[in-house]
C-alpha cells in the first residue's frame, strides 16, 4: 500500500486535465475498522452495583468484556476464581539461572471438578500503571462506558450488550504492555501519524524493503504496543483500530501439579518465572508468571481461571508408568504420584518409574522432599514396588548429565514395565527434550530387544496410536 502511495507521488499532476483534485487521498485505500464503539451516558454508580470484593461481579465483568472483545476468546470452558492460600520459591534464594515457584489456590466461587493431568488457564492482570500510560497516550477517558460490536451490525441489536468502563475493557481484553504488534498495526499507524518523519518511518517499515529492520525493531526486541507508541507520538489512532489490533490479552495455561483427592478444594501450580534478554539488552519478563510471583496470599488474591483438558490422561491404577518430567516438566506427576498414593490406600497399584532433571541438587531440586518421601520405604515411586526415582543433575559434574543419560542407565527396568504394558509420558520444554527422550526410548528399545532401531522406532509410533505415550510439552 505504501509502494501505490509514493507511485502516486511520483506522477506530474498537470498529467492529468482535472488537476490535483483527481487524486484519492491514501486514506481511502485504507479498510475501516471491523468494529464500532458506542458511548453511553449512564449512572456510573447504579452500573456498578457490585463492590470489587464481590466475586461473581468480576467473573460477570471479565464475561462481559470478553464477549465485546473482537477476539473469538473461548467461553466455554470450565471457569471460576481461585484464591491464593500459598505461594512458595522452591528455587534457592539468588539462583541466577530459575526462578520457580509453588502457588496453592482454593476455590472462591462453585468447585469445579478436575482430574490429575488437566490444564489450569490463568488470566494474568497488567500492569496498572501500564494501562494508564496506555490510556493516556492515546487520549481516552477511562471513566466512559462503551459497548463493542461488530461494524456490520443492525442498529436493532445494539442495545444487547451491557456497558461496561473503558477502563476495565481495555485491562481485560487488550495486552498492550506485554504484547508485540504485527505488521498491520504499523500500516494503520502510518495512516495517523502527522509528523512527516514519523509517517515516513512507517510507510518504510511496511514497504518490502523495510521488511527485515521492522523485524529488527519489532519482534526481535519484542517491543510492546506501548512502547511503539510512545516511539511515534504524533500518531493519534482511534479507538476502534485499537481494539481491533491491539493483541488480546491471553490466558496462560499451566498443568495442574495436584492431585484433587489428596488436596479437597484446591488446587496447585508449578511455575517457571519467566525472564529474557533481547539482542539489545532490553530485559523482558512474562507477564503472567512475573505477576503471580509477586502475588501476596495475606493480601487476599483473587485470580480468574479456566480448566481444561490437557494432553496427559489421568491413567488407571492398574497401568504401569514411565515418567520423564525435567524442570517444571514435573508439574503434572506430582499430581500422578500423589493421586496413584492414594489409590494404594484402598487398591492394588502397578510401579511408577519416574525420571526427573534439574540443574543443581542444592539449587532447583523441585519437591525434593516429596521425590524422595514417595520413593523410600515402600512409596509408589519406590524399587520396592518395581519402579524408582532417578535424578539428573546436569551441572554437579564436569560432563552434563540429563534425564535421557539417566534413562539409558536404568535401560532394562525400561523395558521391563514395558513389557508390563506400560505407559510413557513425558513433559517439560518443548526445545529439544522431547526429541531426545524419544531416541534415547528408541536406543533402549533397539538394545534391550535386539532389533534395528528403525523397528524401535516403528514399535514406538505404534505405542503412542495405542495410547501408550504422551507429551505435554511448552516453550
Amino acid at each position: 500500500m505504501a509502494s501505490l502511495w509514493n507511485m502516486w507521488n511520483k506522477i506530474d499532476p498537470n498529467y492529468f486535465p482535472n488537476g490535483p483534485d483527481f487524486f484519492i487521498p491514501y486514506e481511502n485505500f485504507m479498510a475501516k475498522p471491523k468494529i464500532r464503539i458506542l458511548y453511553h451516558d449512564i449512572d456510573k454508580v447504579d452500573s456498578q452495583v457490585s463492590s470489587k470484593s464481590d466475586l461473581n461481579h468480576i467473573a460477570l465483568q471479565i464475561e462481559r468484556a470478553r464477549r465485546m472483545s473482537p477476539v473469538k476468546f473461548s467461553l466455554d470452558k470450565h471457569d471460576c476464581i481461585l484464591k491464593l492460600v500459598k505461594n512458595e520459591p522452591l528455587t534457592k534464594s539468588g539462583f541466577k539461572d530459575k526462578e520457580v515457584h509453588h502457588f496453592e489456590f482454593e476455590f472462591a466461587t462453585s468447585p469445579i471438578p478436575y482430574e490429575v493431568g488437566d490444564v489450569l488457564e490463568v488470566l494474568p492482570s497488567q500492569n496498572p500503571a501500564a494501562v494508564d500510560v496506555f490510556i493516556r497516550r492515546c487520549n481516552l477517558d477511562p471513566e466512559s462506558f462503551i459497548t463493542v460490536h461488530p461494524s456490520e451490525m443492525e442498529n436493532q441489536l445494539l442495545d444487547t450488550c451491557i456497558p461496561i468502563k473503558l477502563k476495565t475493557f481495555v485491562e481485560l481484553t487488550m495486552d498492550v504492555a506485554s504484547a508485540s504488534p504485527r505488521r498491520y498495526f504499523f500500516e494503520v499507524m502510518s495512516m495517523f501519524a502527522t509528523a512527516e518523519h514519523e509517517k515516513e518511518r512507517l510507510q518504510y517499515f511496511i514497504s518490502p524493503e523495510g521488511r527485515d529492520d521492522l523485524y529488527q525493531y519489532n519482534q526481535r526486541e519484542q517491543r510492546t504496543v506501548l512502547e511503539v507508541l510512545e516511539d511515534f507520538p504524533s500518531v493519534q489512532m482511534p479507538f476502534e483500530w485499537l481494539v481491533q489490533l491491539v493483541p488480546p490479552l491471553k490466558t496462560r495455561a499451566f498443568s495442574i501439579s495436584s492431585s484433587p483427592s489428596a488436596h479437597l478444594n484446591q488446587v496447585h501450580l508449578t511455575v517457571n518465572v519467566v525472564s529474557w534478554t533481547t539482542p539489545f539488552k532490553r530485559i523482558r519478563a512474562g507477564l503472567c508468571s512475573n505477576w503471580l510471583s509477586k502475588l501476596d496470599p495475606e493480601q487476599g488474591v483473587y485470580v480468574p481461571v479456566w480448566f481444561q483438558k490437557g494432553s496427559l490422561p489421568p491413567p488407571r491404577p492398574s497401568l504401569p508408568l514411565i515418567l520423564i518430567g525435567p524442570g517444571t516438566g514435573c508439574a503434572p506427576f506430582r499430581g500422578f504420584v500423589e493421586e496413584r498414593a492414594i489409590q494404594s490406600l484402598t487398591e492394588s497399584t502397578t510401579p511408577v518409574l519416574f525420571f526427573f532433571g534439574c540443574r543443581n541438587e542444592d539449587n532447583d531440586f523441585l519437591y525434593k522432599d516429596f521425590w524422595l518421601s514417595n520413593s523410600q520405604d515402600g512409596g509408589v515411586v519406590s524399587e520396592s514396588k518395581g519402579g524408582g526415582f532417578y535424578v539428573a543433575f546436569s551441572r554437579d559434574q564436569p560432563q552434563k548429565v540429563y534425564v535421557q543419560d539417566k534413562m539409558r542407565e536404568h535401560s532394562e527396568k525400561v523395558w521391563k514395565l514395558l513389557m508390563e504394558g506400560a505407559a510413557i509420558y513425558v513433559a517439560g520444554s518443548s526445545t529439544k527434550m522431547p526429541a531426545d527422550v524419544l531416541l534415547a526410548f528408541e536406543e533402549i528399545v533397539s538394545k534391550e530387544s535386539e532389533l534395528p532401531q528403525e523397528s524401535a522406532a516403528r514399535w514406538l509410533r505404534e505405542l503412542e496410536k495405542a495410547g501408550r505415550y504422551h507429551v505435554e510439552a511448552w516453550s
